[in-house]
């Protein structure tokens, strides 16, 4: 196992064979990367007292951070963090806890936080707070501090949501025939 994929405890991250991951992030413990996904430069993904999941074709950006939140008596679930299939998350996000649907675009220095639900076909805008507990429906824009709903969703954006994810498959294909 590479330094920079440490198991904690007993869990051990399980990781695709077609997912690439940068020398320079990090992945620890009780993680489960799908098909395709890409974990680019100074990212740290730490399911060390919560599991993470995330789905196929997804990406996380450079410097980009994601933790859990804990198991206790009045939360025996604590908030673990699950990201769908073809989610783009950029660069300087933070995510805690929350649930991430399919196709949503996470900008760049954005933060969402515990139990927060983003559903699928959501493009959050740079620099966005996603308070605790906030659900995020299906087909908007979002963006602010705190969020706020702003528009639907173009199809030309929608198009995009899966385009993004692809791209990112594809420049991670590319890096992965260079090693």
């Amino acid at each position: 196992m590479k330094k920079n994929i440490r198991p904690y405890l007993e869990h051990h991250p399980k990781i695709d064979s077609t997912c690439y991951i940068d020398d320079l992030s990090v992945v620890i413990g009780e993680v489960t990367l799908a098909e395709n996904v890409s974990v680019w430069p100074f990212a740290v993904i730490r399911g060390d007292v919560n599991h993470i999941k995330i789905g196929r074709n997804s990406n996380v950006q450079d410097h980009t951070m994601l933790h859990v939140s804990h198991k206790k008596a009045d939360k025996p679930e604590g908030s673990p963090l699950i990201i769908g299939e073809d989610v783009t998350i950029g660069h300087h996000v933070k995510l805690h806890g929350c649930t991430i649907g399919n196709r949503v675009l996470v900008g760049i220095s954005t933060i969402v936080l515990d139990d927060a639900i983003i559903e699928d076909d959501v493009m959050i805008g740079a620099g966005s707070l996603v308070p605790p507990r906030k659900r995020l429906e299906s087909g908007y824009l979002y963006v602010g501090s705190p969020v706020q709903r702003i528009r639907p969703l173009t199809d030309q954006e929608k198009e995009f949501l899966s385009y993004s994810a692809h791209h990112y498959v594809k420049v991670a294909n590319n890096y992965l025939e260079q090693n």
